[in-house]
């Protein structure tokens, strides 16, 4: 049941998500139709070409957004986060065999490394689509289309340290004044033609691909323009929360979109040389300029959702153990999803100015932009599949029913875009391969890894129960080990011993594990147990989305005897440097990267917020 505090925030919340989560998805308009009659698919421009394209955007809107993400896919939160990790992740907790969680773990990184690839793409095609607009209101400065794009970009990257919850505030209002310019545009056109709304009719999709089998077909490249953004809107759930996205889509942003989609379908039928740029000539002569400001700006929020989403996404991949560790940063006191990834950020930057360069214009971005986005729709839905099957447990009827059409749609947007591998849509590719690489490379490594070192270890039972015979000099104070697996002796308590040969009266064996759910309550993140002769093997439960803060941890662990002085307490963190193996765990490449990787990590102590004048570290060679 909702507070009143919780449910005073949902207006707030609702305008915040306007402004960061609905900015893709809204600037379609800007580029979807003049593509989908551009020369690369042939589609004559006749009536009945306008209105099978304009009930294929209708249709598309319907059935993989409002039905598939927005009312169906928001349900499969895991406890209130979203994206394909955290999607992923709730197949970890049945019961069933390792099998499905196998496929769960390969599915979630290829939907993780496609989610990447969109996320570069998007920032450059909403902005250039935007800038364009010079080109119909000052012909003369279209060559300073990509400079400014690019100044526009790298300013939006510079204001991502202020936090998602700033910026959603700021451009909330903005995206709302968008939406209001949509529906207005739009509307005026359909009362000029309100034949038009006739196009809401599927028969007319239907029409079209007996009419035009190929055009058709290769029309969906660009029909799948009209649905970029939705990935971003489940991801971006963590943020906003589930009941802000939906009343925003159902309320505001989707009666905008189709108002003017309908628009532009009655400007070019009325006025076909509008097709040039349907959505800057929906507005007079005198507007456009003004036009070309306020586009401009929602393009800039709509490269938000992505980037707002890639934060959310790492921050998960890192806590699951995907990625390396990396400094994460919490933007806000309230939402706990909002996080700023400085790294990630300025990695972001240098890549979508990359992108800008290298293609220059939004029709070029179009051939790359597509098959990331449905690709990355066609992993969330087989992901949505196996919820729905061992999760849910729908009945059989209704699970075939429904991933029977939603398969056959992706299917078909997917085979389309594929068509346009060759003229751009191998960059996105390149992209996830890269980053699926990346992560599954970084996961092998640490099991190899782990597995070495436990090779190599000492049973902690064991090694407490050799203290009784033991001569080892006992000092004052508490001594707090860190270990990579439970039930072990970490590599730093057995060199403290080696080297120092001395032993604190408090030994705490401390093991960070990460759950697969976003959160995990506060009287349920410690499992403690006492060994005898000062030892206490203490496990520290955390969630995928939360930040694991060791002290304050141990500050709230009662088990321990009398309670825990920072200016007592020592922190002993093994560093490892990992070194080419004769008898590698891993394939030569893949072994190089893992050890490439491991050095780029962010240290423990920053990571698990030790203080760092508490902190000694204990280094070791390992091979791998």
């Amino acid at each position: 049941m909702q507070t009143s505090s919780a449910k005073s925030r949902v207006p707030a919340l609702t305008i915040a998500a306007i402004g960061v989560v609905f900015g893709d998805i809204g600037t379609s308009p800007l580029y979807a139709m003049r593509v989908a009659f551009s020369d690369i698919g042939g589609l004559p421009f006749n009536e009945a070409a306008v209105l099978g394209v304009l009930s294929l955007l209708f249709w598309s809107l319907i059935i993989l957004v409002t039905i598939t993400y927005v009312t169906v896919l928001l349900r499969a939160d895991n406890r209130g986060e979203g994206g394909v990790l955290a999607l992923s992740s709730l197949l970890f907790r049945t019961r069933n065999n390792g099998r499905l969680k196998k496929i769960a773990i390969v599915l979630s990184l290829v939907g993780a490394a496609l989610f990447y690839g969109d996320g570069i793409i998007t920032p450059a095609i909403s902005v250039l689509s935007a800038v364009e607009g010079v080109h119909v209101i000052a012909p003369a400065l279209s060559e300073f289309v990509v400079p400014i794009a690019i100044v526009i970009l790298v300013a939006l990257f510079m204001v991502q340290r202020t936090g998602t919850a700033r910026v959603g505030r700021l451009f909330g209002p903005i995206m709302c004044i968008w939406f209001a310019v949509l529906a207005a545009l739009g509307l005026f056109q359909i009362v000029q033609s309100p034949s038009i709304i006739r196009a809401l009719s599927p028969h007319y999709a239907i029409e079209l691909f007996i009419a035009y089998p190929i055009p058709a077909f290769l029309s969906l490249g660009a029909i799948v323009l009209a649905v970029t953004g939705a990935e971003a809107l489940y991801a971006d759930m963590g943020h906003f929360g589930r009941k802000p996205i939906r009343l925003a889509w159902y309320c505001g942003v989707a009666p905008a979109l189709v108002l003017n989609y309908l628009g532009q379908g009655a400007l070019i039928l009325r006025t076909p040389s509008a097709l040039e740029h349907p959505f800057y000539h929906l507005a007079p002569t005198w507007a456009q300029p003004g036009l070309v400001v306020i586009a401009t700006l929602a393009t800039v929020i709509a490269s938000q959702a992505l980037i707002s989403g890639v934060f959310s996404l790492t921050r998960q991949a890192v806590q699951l153990d995907y990625l390396p560790r990396l400094e994460i940063r919490h933007t806000s006191e309230h939402e706990q999803g909002q996080v700023y990834l400085p790294a990630v950020n300025w990695l972001m930057m240098a890549a979508v100015t990359l992108v800008v360069i290298g293609f220059g214009s939004s029709d070029d971005l179009a051939s790359a932009y597509g098959i990331a986005v449905v690709s990355a729709m066609l992993v969330d839905a087989t992901l949505l599949l196996l919820v729905t099957i061992y999760i849910w447990q729908w009945h059989p009827v209704l699970i075939s029913a429904f991933f029977a059409v939603l398969f056959f749609v992706d299917l078909m947007f997917l085979a389309s875009n594929s068509l346009k591998i060759i003229a751009g849509g191998w960059f996105p590719i390149v992209i996830a391969a890269f980053a699926f690489s990346v992560m599954w490379t970084w996961r092998m490594g640490r099991q190899a890894l782990t597995q070495r070192i436990e090779r190599d270890s000492l049973h902690l039972i064991d090694f407490v129960r050799g203290l009784a015979t033991s001569r080892v000099v006992r000092v004052p104070g508490t001594a707090v080990f860190l270990s990579r697996r439970t039930g072990i002796v970490p590599a730093s308590m057995l060199h403290n011993m080696k080297h120092n040969k001395v032993l604190h009266e408090r030994v705490i064996v401390l093991t960070v594990v990460t759950e697969a759910v976003p959160i995990v309550p506060d009287d349920e993140r410690l499992a403690h147990e006492d060994l005898g002769a000062g030892v206490h093997k203490i496990v520290l439960y955390t969630g995928f989305i939360q930040s694991p803060n060791v002290p304050r941890a141990l500050a709230h662990c009662s088990g321990i005897g009398k309670a825990l002085s920072m200016m007592d307490t020592s922190f002993f963190v093994s560093r490892e440097t990992l070194v080419r193996s004769s008898r590698p765990d891993l394939p030569p490449w893949q072994e190089q990267m893992f050890i490439t990787l491991a050095g780029l990590a962010s240290d423990a102590t920053q990571y698990y917020h030790i203080p760092r004048n508490r902190v000694v570290e204990l280094g070791r060679q390992i091979e791998i």
